[in-house]
């Protein structure tokens, strides 16, 4: 019927139908909208075009005035065209909202298409004309826009996305009433936005639903379930004080939806870190995300102005400042961060905002050379007690502006020489409450070659100690005295038990010593005095970047791995290390007390354990530097080593030791002291008496060992023909168990200590590197995992959460009374005015459906002869043929009837015959002889 909607003298057709909408005073009138540019008021009930309007250029949108009476499309060329419903000539009005008006009276310059446009009125002033798009063709490469027009003035609102579509929030749900819009709600590619009408300016409502859990590519992700139950209000206090200003005064308008009645028993905090260097902390513990706290790494460091000021000491070529792996302790607020370009950051957490003059930074010298291994200072063993590089207390600060390392570091042959990749912040650094830096350490080039990322990362809050290692070797420093404690090569870690026959390469002299901390007060010292250390390696090697970081710069999907486990698809021959594990163990045969250790795991399947020797009390903590002492390889497995945790003797998991949170701002009279908290200690142990064990997993198996024995008691062989690529101990309410993700993408839990399989799920396979990047356990059975850059998938192996997911689940619509109808008035319905009720069932239900219009089939005079009668007759003829086969098959199946009514008849009469039989054999006997 398009013909007659446009005109029957029409042949070509109108093109798509881009708008339906009734008017809305009179239902029975239908506005139909064509992309031609043609628009036509049909009438339902006598089903003819009232009122046909042309237009030259292609229609978008329609819309109606509250009225009925005047509605506005919007065209191709960025024009709006407001016609009246009864004057179907031309419009009664247009305008082209971002058109340069000619001087001479001439027609506009043409602009981009107007694509939507939403036409509302207002009782006490003037109405709102909103729309998206219809931007002149000269400003290229603005971003898109939505336009408010009310009355005169013309408010142009610029989107962080393209506009996918947007609905304008009205107080009346009647479209034959005063609109009164409120707000706009716009949806955009990647986020939702509503806009105040009601307020000057436009702002926006803050949005309470993170539809992007990242504003940047997600670089890590670290998962804590069963957190402290005070870390979330706290992290809630300082993150609220971040808001940004120029939000709407009101409340979120969207207020739909009802939570669910179950939730978990425990809090849960998800942290990601992100490739502009920021991290996020996000409450977890309901079924949606809550952005609590907000961390800017980059703000410690300067950022060029330009990519042509890029320093070219840049280890990576994009997003110099991005997270690779977190370390966090919750109990005592401490985080500590390490960047892909070779940094690590040490946070406390504060209440009180401070502001940093100078940032503590320490230089860290890394590299191994095997044929010029420098023995420690004093001739000892490898496994004699190492002391601290610096027996100062005092901290070893640097100001950027004159620090030797920026400024003529380079040997005299060009060779870059202890200069780091990033250049500090020089002026002073404002720290709102949260997390503060309390420790900035960079690793430096060396003799040209620059440093390797950091592959592994600990932080411990009763030891005031951070480990971190890569391809080169082992570092710990002391972030309470800002000294650095041991740095060395994987291979003095071994000592003279080393299993691995280490070829040397050709070396390279060193123009400097090889390893250390750098006090950039001193810019008078040689680079001999400021670097020192008693544990030095002088081998340097090229880090490897990795060959899609600039094919896939903002995922990076290997670049910022966790661990070595993801590297293990492109593993190196060297070793690295692997994981880091702080603890009070038994870590040599002949202890019976524990005592603080850090074990260190690589990923040649080495476990090694040091021992640290801290000081007590707090004055002698500062005051007195730390030592430590080598106890050599401890165990070894297959592949590398993923996550170490320790257990007593009951097989019950220790939790690690840390110090209780406190104001590190304080006042000195309100200050408490550190209270150093430890988990609960084991006996003392008694010669041949085992009273620890420690878990250690890796690639390939996993093992459990007892101390001080060190004797293997429980071994696994997790996968044979795949790899690990996460490991995690988790607590449940049952007890203790070792949680694996493979690469072949099957889950698998393991009971502890005694290593049983419990659970083996073929679940998913690892499709995306981005899956294994993220991939993490947490405690009561619960996992998590980025499935595409904005979306996180949280999983679950626990029964007892599964039995909870029903009641936890909300409510999407809600029931809400239905405002009272706009009085119609007497005049109006006096008159006829008002809105039209029509039943849209006489139209379109069962009782018209079928039914042919009388209005479509017209006699029209013409041609007819006696062709038209054959037809005529030909097809009365195949009526009549089709009716006698009709009854035909009518008397055969009455036939078929008869038949089987006959044969039922006749089965009755043998049943009643059997039955009298029956009763006439057994009529007169007794019951007792039945």
């Amino acid at each position: 019927m398009w013909n007659k909607a446009i005109e029957l003298s029409s042949k070509s057709h109108p093109g798509p139908v881009v708008h339906i909408s009734d008017n809305p005073m009179d239902e029975g009138k239908l506005l139909i909208g064509f992309e031609c540019g043609i628009v036509v008021l049909w009438d339902l009930k006598s089903k003819k075009a009232d009122y046909r309007y042309n237009y030259d250029e292609a229609i978008h949108s329609v819309a109606w005035h509250h009225e009925g009476k005047q509605f506005v499309c919007s065209h191709s060329d960025g024009t709006l065209t407001t016609w009246n419903v009864r004057i179907p000539a031309k419009p009664a009005q247009i305008i082209t909202p971002h058109g340069k008006q000619p001087k001479d009276g001439k027609k506009p310059e043409p602009c981009k298409p107007i694509l939507k446009v939403e036409y509302k009125t207002t009782r006490a002033g003037e109405p709102f004309m909103i729309l998206c798009g219809g931007l002149s063709y000269d400003t290229v490469g603005r971003r898109a826009c939505l336009t408010v027009m009310h009355g005169k003035s013309t408010a142009v609102l610029e989107m962080d996305y393209s506009i996918v579509d947007f609905l304008t929030l009205c107080e009346t749900p009647y479209p034959n009433d005063f609109q009164e819009p409120y707000a706009v709600v716009v949806l955009l590619e990647k986020d939702l936005v509503v806009i105040d009408l009601a307020q000057i300016g436009y702002p926006i409502f803050e949005n309470p639903y993170p539809l992007s859990i990242h504003e940047s590519p997600v670089t890590c992700c670290e998962y804590y379930a069963d957190c402290p139950a005070e870390i979330i209000p706290a992290l809630y206090s300082v993150g609220s004080k971040q808001k940004r200003q120029g939000f709407s005064k009101k409340e979120w308008p969207v207020s739909g939806g009802n939570w669910g009645q179950g939730t978990l028993s425990f809090s849960e905090i998800i942290i990601t870190g992100h490739a502009d260097g920021s991290i996020k902390f996000w409450d977890a513990s309901a079924l949606m995300l809550q952005v609590l706290y907000k961390l800017k790494t980059a703000k410690v460091f300067e950022k060029p102005r330009s990519k042509e000021e890029k320093s070219s000491t840049d280890i990576v070529d994009e997003d110099p400042f991005a997270i690779q792996i977190l370390s966090w302790c919750p109990e005592s607020r401490v985080l500590c961060v390490a960047g892909v370009s070779a940094h690590v950051i040490v946070y406390r957490f504060s209440k009180q905002e401070v502001t940093t003059e100078v940032v503590q930074l320490l230089e860290v010298r890394m590299q191994c050379e095997m044929n010029e291994v420098e023995s420690p200072e004093g001739g000892g063993e490898q496994a004699s007690a190492v002391s601290t590089p610096g027996t100062s207390s005092s901290p070893q600060t640097s100001l950027p502006q004159s620090h030797p390392s920026t400024s003529s570091n380079n040997s005299s042959d060009g060779l870059r020489d202890n200069v780091p990749c990033l250049k500090v912040r020089s002026s002073p650094l404002k720290q709102s409450p949260g997390y503060q830096v309390e420790l900035l350490i960079q690793l430096v080039w060396v003799s040209g070659e620059p440093p390797q990322q950091i592959t592994s990362l600990a932080v411990n809050s009763a030891y005031g100690l951070v480990a971190f290692g890569n391809g080169n070797g082992l570092a710990v420093v002391d972030y309470l005295q800002k000294t650095l404690l041991l740095n060395m090569s994987t291979a003095e870690l071994y000592g003279s038990t080393d299993p691995h026959h280490r070829q040397p390469r050709s070396p390279r002299k060193a123009r400097q010593p090889s390893a250390g901390f750098c006090d950039g007060n001193d810019a008078s010292a040689t680079p001999e005095e400021r670097c020192k250390s008693p544990t030095s390696a002088k081998i340097s090697r090229k880090i490897n970047m990795i060959a899609d970081q600039k094919d896939d710069a903002r995922d990076n999907s290997f670049s910022r791995s966790r661990s070595s486990s993801v590297t293990s698809i492109d593993r190196e021959s060297r070793e690295v290390v692997s994981s880091l594990y702080f603890c009070d163990s038994l870590s040599k045969k002949s202890e019976t007390l524990a005592v603080p250790s850090l074990w260190v795991g690589t990923s040649l399947g080495g476990m090694m354990a040091i021992t640290l020797n801290v000081p007590s009390t707090p004055e002698q903590r500062m005051q007195q530097p730390v030592s430590v002492s080598f106890c050599g390889s401890v165990v070894r497995l297959k592949g590398g080593i993923l996550r170490m945790a320790q257990l007593d003797a009951s097989g019950t998991l220790l939790p690690h030791v840390y110090e209780p949170w406190h104001e590190p701002n304080a006042p000195e009279e309100e200050r408490e002291p550190p209270r150093r908290r430890r988990p609960t200690s084991p006996p003392s142990s008694q010669e041949n008496q085992d009273c620890q064990y420690i878990v250690v997993c890796s690639e390939k198996q996993a093992k459990v060992v007892a101390l001080p024995s060190q004797n293997c008691v429980y071994e696994h062989n997790i996968t044979e023909a795949s790899f690990v690529l996460r490991a995690d101990v988790v607590t449940m309410t049952s007890g203790v168990g070792l949680a694996c993700f493979c690469a072949n993408g099957h889950i698998m839990t393991l009971s502890l200590p005694s290593l049983r399989p419990l659970l083996d799920v073929n679940y998913l396979p690892l499709t995306d590197m981005r899956i294994a990047r993220t991939f993490c356990f947490s405690n009561q059975g619960q996992a998590l995992y980025l499935t595409s850059p904005t979306e996180i998938q949280r999983i679950t192996y626990s029964q007892e959460t599964c039995d909870n997911l029903q009641e936890m689940l909300g409510e999407l619509f809600t029931p809400v009374e239905t405002p009272e109808a706009p009085n119609r008035g007497f005049f109006k319905g006096l008159f006829g005015g008002g809105a039209q009720s029509l039943d849209r069932e006489d139209l379109f239900g069962e009782v018209t459906a079928g039914k042919a219009s009388r209005s479509l089939a017209q006699h029209i005079p013409g041609p007819g002869g006696m062709e038209g009668m054959k037809g005529a007759a030909s097809g009365v003829v195949g009526e009549l043929a089709r009716a006698r086969i009709a009854l035909d098959e009518r008397g055969q199946k009455l036939g078929e009837l008869e038949e089987r009514t006959a044969a039922m008849m006749s089965s009755a009469d043998s049943f009643s015959k059997h039955a009298h039989d029956i009763m006439l054999k057994y009529k007169d006997k007794k019951w007792y002889q039945l």
